[in-house]
């Protein structure tokens, strides 16, 4: 599956079923810049159990303050709608891999 991309209007829907790595960035960020090939890696690696969905804090501030995102990249994990897990800070993709596991 590709990354999705989501905004304020249709993050709910978007959660709402299956297991979304849920990536907090801005194209200022240097770190978000780093982590974006990581994260198509894990997309790839990961495809058909769960999604990854990019959220740009500077176009969509209300998901980001609902999930209390303070500094990015902030990478949460959802599974139904819940948060289950959150790490914030350049992640490797093994890391990545392994906490989505945890919650398929």
């Amino acid at each position: 599956m590709a990354i999705i991309e989501a905004n304020d209007a249709e993050f709910k829907e978007t959660i709402s079923e299956g297991v979304k790595l849920v990536d907090f960035w801005a194209p200022w960020c240097g770190p978000c810049k780093m982590i974006a090939p990581v994260l198509e890696e894990v997309a790839t690696e990961v495809e058909g159990k769960a999604d990854i969905v990019k959220v740009n804090v500077d176009e969509n501030q209300a998901t980001a303050a609902d999930y209390g995102v303070m500094s990015i990249p902030t990478l949460i994990l959802m599974k139904d709608g819940e948060e289950v897990d959150k790490v914030v800070g350049f992640q490797p993709k093994e890391q990545l891999v392994s906490l989505i596991e945890k919650h398929i």
